[in-house]
């Protein structure tokens, strides 16, 4: 006798290897094209066990159900229309508060929202989401536990764990239950601490980020304008020479007023939105015969074979006309697809220009505020005794600068006839001089 069962709504059978059969959630083309994204922010592979099929499909179908209610102007019930209180509920208010909107950035918000997704769709052995509990049922013992099921459920093949995503986990879920307690401290339990702070987790070896070479970055650029895709040799060079990170790269922050500007003709301007700094780079100075050392020359060349779309200098030309800011997995699959026809390594990215720029900073030997007044960063202890002023970031450039020729130098290429590399003491020398009236 063959007994038959109903596959759920939009749940799909496929057969699989060793005659196994696997499940899978389709959401219609009818309700995407309406833009409904269930399909992109859920996992939507259901597994082959029919039972835990079954329960995945419910949670998913009853998220479509609310979807298509608020699309037609129904009153929401579940994660749309979450109660105060619930796991939903808090997470949908810490994206709503001034903590999400200024601490972070636009990049990694879609980062966020998967991680999110990643707490709040664990399904309990009841059935039910813990996106749907009282926040006041997230223990630290309970906090404790969904760490380890995160962890030990790792999604690539091969993997026993993912130590990594179950501490964004954690991080995010601790930020979230701060911000939203001091927002609504009476929906919590005033005798539970934020159940997130102590939970321990597995130590794991960091990775250390990728930094690429001057000569990968200038073969990166030439080679991408041979091929045409000068922005994404600008975008490389911006990152590597003036340090700026790639998101406001291709949101558009550095502009053509801000490159030899009416106000700095001189210098090229780079905003860094993470820390709100502005960092002037001194593009040139009087060498030791009077004329004009270029410290940029050819990052200044790659940048001269950028046509001017509009205000910003890295954007993207569709074919209809239409200029826009360039989406940053667009920028990153180009990247990808020209670095293996130019020799370049795998580790080849925009992230790793600019820390391959930050390690250049480190090799010049660069004093700690000489670097911060190049790469913008932020310190409370620096805040205290120096300022990044345009005197210092000449200072500094002129150190690096002199860096990259006694490499150059040791590389058997002739530096620049116009300039003399300065010793030590007169670098030095020039870092101490008065805060310049303008940029003090």
């Amino acid at each position: 006798m063959t007994v038959s069962y109903e596959l759920p709504r939009f749940v799909i059978a496929q057969p699989a290897k060793g005659g196994a059969t696997r499940y899978y959630w389709t959401l219609p083309g009818y309700y995407r094209k309406l833009r409904c994204t269930l399909h992109k922010q859920h996992e939507t592979a259901l597994g082959a066990d029919f039972d835990a099929m079954a329960k995945k499909a419910a949670v998913l179908n009853g998220l479509f159900d609310e979807w298509d209610a608020a699309r037609l102007g129904e009153p929401a019930t579940s994660e749309l229309g979450a109660a105060p209180g619930s796991v939903d509920w808090l997470f949908r208010t810490y994206k709503a508060s001034n903590a999400w909107k200024e601490k972070v950035s636009k990049r990694t918000r879609p980062d966020h929202d998967r991680t999110i997704a990643i707490l709040c769709n664990i399904v309990t052995k009841k059935g039910a989401r813990i996106g749907g509990y009282n926040i006041k049922a997230i223990t630290p013992k309970s906090a404790d536990k969904l760490y380890e099921k995160i962890r030990d459920t790792p999604k690539r093949k091969g993997k026993t764990q993912r130590p990594r995503v179950a501490e964004k986990v954690v991080a995010i879920a601790r930020k979230a239950w701060k911000v939203v307690r001091r927002l609504h401290p009476g929906l919590f339990d005033a005798d539970v601490p934020n159940p997130w702070i102590g939970v321990e987790m597995t130590r794991r070896t960091k990775a250390t980020k990728p930094a690429v070479t001057r000569d990968d970055v200038y073969a990166f650029a030439w080679g991408a304008i041979e091929r045409g895709h000068a922005e994404a040799a600008a975008a490389a060079v911006i990152c590597f020479e003036w340090l700026q990170r790639p998101e406001n790269v291709l949101a558009g922050y550095v502009t053509w007023s801000g490159y030899r500007g009416v106000n700095a003709p001189n210098a090229i301007l780079i905003e860094h939105h993470k820390t709100g700094e502005k960092v002037l780079h001194p593009l040139q100075a009087p060498g030791a015969d009077g004329k004009p050392v270029l410290f940029y020359e050819e990052a200044e060349e790659v940048l001269a074979q950028l046509p001017k779309r509009g205000v910003s200098i890295v954007l993207r030309a569709y074919e209809n006309g239409t200029v826009k800011a360039w989406d940053a997995m667009q920028m990153a699959r180009l990247v990808k697809g020209l670095r293996a026809p130019l020799g370049l390594p795998d580790t080849f990215t925009l992230d790793a220009c600019r820390h391959g720029g930050m390690t250049e900073l480190e090799e010049a030997e660069l004093t700690d505020g000489q670097g911060r007044a190049l790469s913008g960063h932020r310190s409370k202890a620096y805040e205290g005794y120096a300022k990044r002023t345009e005197r210092r970031a000449l200072a500094a450039t002129r150190k690096r600068h002199a860096h990259v020729l006694a490499m150059a130098v040791a590389d058997g290429v002739t530096p620049a006839k116009n300039y003399e590399i300065p010793d030590q003491g007169e670098i030095a020398e020039q870092s101490q001089g008065e805060h310049h009236p303008k940029f003090g």
